[in-house]
């Protein structure tokens, strides 16, 4: 799937798309060891804005594994890569940023920081604790950041707090070793202090990662604790599908040849039972029609206030005006 979106965006077909290379495992296993009812905070893209507000670094989102897991189709992905009319941001939002209410997956959003890294969905994630702890339900909220995220005052306070408040939250810290931020030892320390149960993995080992994710989940419903993990990962290409390939292949449950079967289907059925395979969605996302511009003003306010209305009739008039610099394929 990563392959085929990203040729895709080579090709200009899309403006936009990130890749989980490398950090497979880290969704997919976390993924099989949660339930359709935890709640999840994807990691949020951050532009960081240095002087002059040149883009000098970025925080990326990768959890697309879990949203494959719990159900969410090619489809669904492709619609919303392209902003067509089907897709549940009614092409609002930059591709890449997927959400579903359905599947409990809070939508990706990109947050400008000038000068600093910013881990806005944590804040929101201990929220949503808080409201599963008066809810009283059988879940747990999860969510993503990157270690360059603990230097912020946020990822503390957020952390006290929930561990003051007995929060079901598990708060999963991939440390690739890229981010200037707080050394990894001051901020584990600093959670040891506040008795936040922490727990180190291998990122990529898939077992590793989903027992330690089962075991979190365990222990945050049942014992009312937030939990941290700290995922060391080493971004090796493919290294966590061929490390958990030859283990599978150890207990003679996978084979080379069912590899390449399997890779060989998937490029190119037409169709498996009702599910259309990538270049034939990919195809289908582009004939579906864009949203009408009106979308950008709807689903905010009940009754549209007067200066929305401003704005939209000021918007029609100036496309009117200038169609040449705006898309063809949208609809006025």
């Amino acid at each position: 799937m990563d392959t085929t979106f990203y040729e895709a965006q080579r090709q200009g077909r899309i403006s936009f798309y990130v890749t989980s290379t490398g950090e497979e495992a880290i969704t997919d296993a976390s993924a099989a060891a949660l339930k359709i009812g935890d709640v999840i905070f994807p990691q949020i893209s951050i532009w960081k804005t240095g002087v002059y507000g040149v883009i000098n670094n970025a925080m990326q989102y990768r959890e697309l594994g879990i949203l494959l897991w719990h159900g969410f189709t090619l489809q669904q992905f492709a619609n919303q890569l392209f902003g067509n009319k089907d897709d549940y941001g009614k092409g609002r939002q930059m591709p890449v940023h997927f959400g579903s209410n359905k599947l409990n997956y809070f939508t990706v959003a990109s947050t400008i920081a000038e000068g600093q890294t910013f881990i806005t969905q944590i804040p929101h994630a201990v929220g949503a604790a808080f409201s599963l702890n008066m809810d009283k339900k059988d879940a747990c909220i999860v969510t993503y950041f990157g270690d360059g995220g603990t230097s912020e005052g946020d990822f503390h306070a957020v952390l006290n707090f929930a561990a003051v408040m007995e929060f079901p939250v598990i708060f999963i810290c991939r440390n690739n070793g890229w981010a200037i931020s707080t050394p990894v030892m001051g901020w584990l320390l600093k959670a040891g202090l506040m008795e936040i149960q922490s727990i180190c993995v291998d990122g990529n080992d898939a077992l590793a990662i989903y027992a330690a994710v089962r075991a979190a989940r365990k222990m945050a419903i049942e014992e009312h604790k937030p939990v941290l993990l700290k995922i060391e990962l080493w971004r090796t290409k493919h290294d966590p599908i061929t490390r958990f390939r030859k283990w599978v292949q150890q207990k003679g449950w996978w084979s080379d040849g069912a590899e390449s079967e399997l890779r060989n289907n998937i490029r190119k059925q037409t169709c498996v039972t009702s599910s259309m395979q990538l270049v034939q969605v990919i195809q289908a996302a582009e004939r579906i029609k864009k949203p009408y511009v009106a979308e950008l003003f709807t689903d905010v306010y009940d009754a549209l206030p007067s200066n929305l209305g401003e704005q939209e009739s000021s918007l029609r008039e100036t496309i009117r005006r200038h169609p040449q610099d705006y898309p063809p394929d949208v609809p006025v």
